[in-house]
């Protein structure tokens, strides 16, 4: 019985900090779209032959299996070390590992200046600083596309259920 509890323990203890403590310290808990919400993000980006694209904050890799199956060399960044050996085995496994690529690391250290399209899912706090690094980054006329959550100044250029498509001015 000891044994038991120990390894409920032991299992409790890795879910916390690689599903809990480790994002929140970075930024957003792992809250995965839906593969019908990725497929959207994805076509909403509308993304052409070799578009470069980001998804910051990749989790398990959906959207950007999503975006390098419409053709983008796609990009993930995520800080959850669990989470970038999954979204790896994924684009494995998905046929598209020589243009979709996952990045160990925060995104907030990334330069976004090389992509035209960037996805997101993060959390409301974060938000308004992710705004002024795009803004500040991004070459006018670059996307993103947020599921959810809405940047505090700029408009959304359109919608389509939750998820909202932004264009750099």
């Amino acid at each position: 019985m000891s044994v038991l509890i120990f390894l409920a323990i032991v299992a409790i203890v890795g879910y916390l900090i690689f599903w809990v403590f480790v994002p929140l310290a970075r930024g957003a808990l792992y809250d995965p779209s839906s593969p019908e919400q990725a497929d959207l993000m994805a076509k909403f980006a509308d993304v052409k032959e070799g578009a470069r694209c980001a998804d910051l904050g990749s989790g398990d890799g959906r959207v950007v299996i999503a975006l390098a199956k419409d053709g983008a060399e796609a990009h993930g960044y995520e800080v959850n070390p669990l989470l970038v050996l999954i979204a790896r085995r994924n684009i494995r496994r998905a046929g598209v590992a020589d243009r979709a690529f996952i990045h160990w690391r925060s995104f907030w250290g990334a330069d976004l200046t090389r992509f035209q399209v960037i996805t997101v899912f993060q959390v409301d706090f974060i938000m308004s600083r992710l705004e002024r690094k795009a803004l500040h980054e991004l070459l006018p006329g670059s996307r993103i596309i947020s599921h959810h959550w809405k940047f505090p100044t700029l408009e959304p250029e359109s919608r389509r259920s939750d998820i909202y498509l932004y264009r750099i001015p």
